[in-house]
């Protein structure tokens, strides 16, 4: 029988971020994406015509009748609750996924959903987060997805360099904004202004509420502000399995185990030296060699990451990435094989282009880039800035201002 895994602790640790999570083992390819852009987070203009398309699969041609909640949150991601619903929401909430087909020609046999925001029975009016929360037949939530909605009523800019406070041209990226306050009054910025910085989207080393190095009337600056140094990392790695039949980009081989396929990855190494790979910093995009109804026609296989390194001390490899949604920890975890001297992972994955990266989780519970990846300061990073604001007349926190920008563009 079919059980939903609970996972209290880390559920409990994921409330308070921006992380669309998983408790369904049977569900995999989780994918929400505003309008087409798969390389961005999920960020609508309120007042666009974007549209947030949500999709994922049940592993079986069983149908299971998917209902979904939106539910507005503040700049934290704690539920607002000096909000009614009628506040936020145009229509109703709790709506059927009417959405759905099986898959065709596939040797694991899974059911696609999908359905997008705004649609004939939902409308968002207001700015800020949102969560949106999925129950199965029998009411038990499968899983979350999050995004937002940004106002962009304040002006918002910012650049990345590497000549940082801690070194020049090594190891470390630093970013700079200029807010302006434009139509909004802001009279305590300390406690009317949320900032958040993210590096390719990662919760693990995201920057929150850094002071500002200068404030006035009009705006404020994070001019060299230590708060806001980023490691560089390294480039993510990256693989494309298009055809089950033979290998494709960064596949070393594709077989047969008698119940399923497996692709290998080519055994990643120390990467002791930088050098430049375009990638998508940890983004996905299910795809096919036919690329017709990739929906319903993309299989899934069994990729075999290895990691040839010496065993590290005092905690555990992980692979990360956008797609890496999965609750259960142990999903991404790597075993160390004696034998091969190498880390070892098997991810049951659909057809696709994958960015991943390696890190290095403490027994605490943090992660940092493995030692053995490198950190360099030529590396492309996407960086993500949210700016909160709550007026004296307001009673929820709104996303005032979304921004991206990319360290290649230095």
């Amino acid at each position: 029988m079919k059980r939903l895994i609970t996972f209290a602790l880390l559920l409990l640790s994921l409330s308070m971020s921006a992380r669309s999570i998983i408790s369904d083992p049977q569900i995999k390819s989780l994918q929400a994406v505003v309008n087409k852009n798969w390389l961005s987070p999920a960020v609508m203009r309120l007042g666009s015509d974007d549209i947030l398309n949500v999709s994922f699969d049940e592993l079986s041609h069983d149908y299971h009748h998917y209902t979904y909640r939106v539910e507005h949150c503040e700049a934290d991601w704690t539920p607002s609750t000096s909000l009614f619903e009628s506040d936020w929401l145009e229509g109703f909430n709790g709506n059927p996924i009417d959405d759905y087909a099986p898959s065709v020609n596939t040797t694991v046999a899974y059911t696609h959903y999908w359905f997008q925001i705004p649609n004939d029975h939902i409308r968002l009016r207001l700015s800020g987060n949102y969560r949106i929360h999925i129950n199965d037949d029998e009411g038990h939530e499968v899983m979350t997805i999050d995004f937002c909605v940004a106002e962009q009523s304040m002006p918002l800019s910012m650049s990345v360099t590497t000549n940082t406070d801690i070194d020049t041209n090594v190891s470390h990226q630093q970013v700079s904004l200029t807010l302006n306050y434009g139509v909004e009054r802001v009279t305590d910025p300390a406690n009317q202004l949320r900032v958040v910085v993210m590096q390719n989207g990662r919760e693990d080393n995201k920057k929150e509420n850094p002071k500002p190095t200068i404030l006035n009337g009009s705006g404020a600056e994070w001019q060299h502000c230590r708060e806001l140094i980023f490691d560089a990392g390294n480039e993510y790695r990256k693989y494309e399995v298009l055809d089950v039949s033979h290998p494709t980009m960064g596949i070393d081989h594709i077989q047969w185990n008698g119940e399923a396929y497996e692709a290998y990855p080519f055994i990643d190494e120390p990467r002791p030296n930088y050098l430049y790979d375009e990638d998508a910093n940890g983004s996905f995009f299910i795809r096919n060699s036919d690329n017709w109804q990739i929906e319903t026609t993309c299989d899934y296989v069994w990729v075999v990451y290895r990691m040839k390194c010496p065993r590290l001390p005092d905690g555990q490899m992980i692979i990360d990435g956008w797609w890496t949604t999965d609750a259960n920890p142990k999903t991404y975890e790597m075993t160390y094989d004696w034998n091969e001297g190498m880390y070892v992972a098997r991810v049951l994955q659909k057809q696709g282009y994958y960015s991943y990266q390696y890190l290095w989780q403490q027994p605490d519970g943090s992660r940092h880039i493995v030692p053995s990846e490198g950190s360099f300061y030529q590396t492309e990073n996407r960086y993500h800035v949210y700016v909160y604001y709550r007026g004296i007349n307001d009673n929820y926190w709104r996303l005032t201002a979304f921004r991206r920008y990319s360290s290649g563009s230095m």
